[in-house]
């Protein structure tokens, strides 16, 4: 049946309701005990004038919005002051310009050494893109790559970087595996451009533009090439004020996490098991889903500061990932949009094809997850959710084929749409909780997980599940309303539409 497939006013004011209230229900019985021997590492003072501490268990939040949000504030509003003089007197050197600027900063902050070790990496992966082989470009980044997950090779790269602050692991693995990620991307463009080869200059320059350098997103090469060489630089009308009004929308999520650090400590609660066990599974289930809506808020507010300073440069950057509370089938789930696009384009959709088959989809996920986790780092944690997600991304396309068949084909052309949308929902309410489950365990610990899987599916059975179950079903049907309405937007229904109008005037 369609997305479109309506339903009835009073049915959706029942779902809201019941949504609303579970979301209470799970503040209500979160703890707020922050005085435990474990949380000393992770809560520290904050708001002295209120009595409150802050959650600081997230070294990644604390170090752009805290410990060294001043420095990173500086490069970006450099960037954005010398970005914007260059646009006005040399316009189409503008691309070289960001490069010059980017190249300048990660000298002064990483040093010439670790700059060379970069542009050693350019120099490689361009020379073998010359060759215009995707297999020899993949293995050759590939390995790259890898050299940056295991020993010896890890420490004698790291001694490139000179100084020592506590910001230098994070810049350098974050430098260096961005780079990577692009060269690739350049080397594949490559294999695709029928004549001749692209410059290595654009290669720099696409390699040395600050905002994604150390950061992300990433922007695939054609993308990049296209946009940072665009001659006509006029914007739309109110181009300026969507870019204005973001970067005040990302303010605002940056100060409600800040509140709510010193009021819920979503983060330090996980890592302290003795707390878990006495909590009740209401709290645990609620607990588990919380962090991952964090997480999905941090990610879009890191990439959404990066992304409104690239906008500024007349870029058209990855957008922030989906929101994990509108997720319930595994094909879009993804944290880093930019990351999830590369993938995509090289592997999956490559690999797969249109992903009409059992077999081409089995090949393209089994790729893609395994790029994915030399991208992360291999580890036990790492291996088990991607089986967990490569697994129920293919389990959703063996389902759909199952469900094409006979007799369920004909079932569902027997029922309504809006009957047909409720059993769905049903089916997606579980996958639903399979996402949060395979997620949490790379997001907090496989302790963690275990504990939560364990009180909403046999501790708390049938009580907790029962109830978990019944509000996140009303969730999925908002998320699909949503959708539903969304989709007349972009196509509108002449049906639906006519519909309307004959009540209306008929009222």
């Amino acid at each position: 049946m369609g997305i479109k497939a309506a339903l009835p006013r009073y049915e959706l004011y029942v779902y809201n309701t019941v949504v609303y209230l579970g979301m209470l229900w799970y503040f209500f019985f979160l703890p707020a005990n922050v005085n435990r021997k474990t949380f000393k590492s992770s809560v520290t003072p904050g708001w002295y004038y209120f009595g409150r501490r802050m959650d600081t268990a997230d070294f990644e939040w604390v170090m752009w919005f805290s410990t060294y949000r001043d420095h990173i504030l500086f490069a970006l509003s450099g960037h954005v002051i010398f970005a914007k003089i260059c646009s006005m007197l040399a316009p189409q050197h503008r691309s070289l310009m960001y490069m010059c600027y980017g190249t300048l900063a990660v000298l002064v902050t990483m040093g010439w050494t670790y700059t060379t070790l970069i542009l050693s990496h350019c120099v490689l992966l361009y020379s073998i893109s010359l060759v215009k082989l995707r297999w020899l470009c993949f293995l050759a980044g590939l390995t790259t790559l890898s050299t940056f997950k295991m020993e010896p090779f890890i420490s004698w790269q790291a001694g490139f970087v000179t100084g020592d602050f506590e910001l230098r692991s994070v810049l350098f693995y974050g430098g260096c595996g961005f780079t990577i990620m692009r060269c690739m991307s350049f080397a594949l463009e490559n294999c695709e451009k029928k004549e001749g080869n692209y410059s290595i200059l654009e290669l720099l320059k696409y390699n040395f533009y600050l905002p994604f350098f150390f950061f992300g997103p990433i922007m695939t090469f054609d993308k990049f090439y296209a946009q940072a060489n665009k001659a006509d630089l006029t914007r739309k009308e109110g181009a300026i004020w969507n870019i204005s009004l973001q970067g005040l929308v990302h303010l605002g999520a940056i100060l409600t996490v800040d509140i709510l650090f010193h009021f819920l400590y979503i983060l330090s609660i996980p890592t302290d098991m003795k707390l878990l066990k006495h909590m009740s599974d209401w709290a645990v289930v609620g607990l588990a889903y919380c962090n991952l809506v964090y997480d999905w808020v941090k990610a879009a507010v890191l990439f959404g500061v990066i992304n409104t300073v690239s906008r500024l440069d007349h870029l058209d950057p990855p957008q922030p990932p989906k929101c994990i509370t509108m997720l319930y089938v595994f094909s879009e789930t993804h944290f880093d949009r930019g990351i999830n696009d590369w993938l995509c384009k090289y592997v999956y959709n490559y690999l797969g094809g249109k992903h009409d088959t059992v077999w081409d989809e089995a090949i393209a996920t089994l790729c893609t997850f395994g790029i994915t986790v030399l991208w992360l780092g291999p580890c036990q944690v790492v291996f088990i959710w991607a089986f967990f997600n490569c697994f129920g991304l293919n389990f959703e396309l063996w389902t759909s084929k199952f469900i094409c068949m006979e007799p369920f084909a004909s079932l569902e052309m027997a029922m309504s749409p809006a009957m047909s949308r409720r059993i769905r929902a049903v089916f997606n309410t579980f996958n639903f909780w399979t996402i949060v489950l395979y997620n949490v365990i790379a997001l907090n610990s496989l302790e963690f997980t275990k504990l939560v899987a364990k009180r909403l599916l046999l501790k708390g059975f049938p009580i907790t599940t029962i109830t978990v179950f019944i509000v996140t079903y009303c969730l999925v049907q908002l998320i699909k309303e949503r959708e539903r309405r969304q989709a007349l937007i972009n196509d509108p229904d002449p049906q639906y539409i006519s519909t309307v109008i004959s009540t209306k005037s008929n009222i």
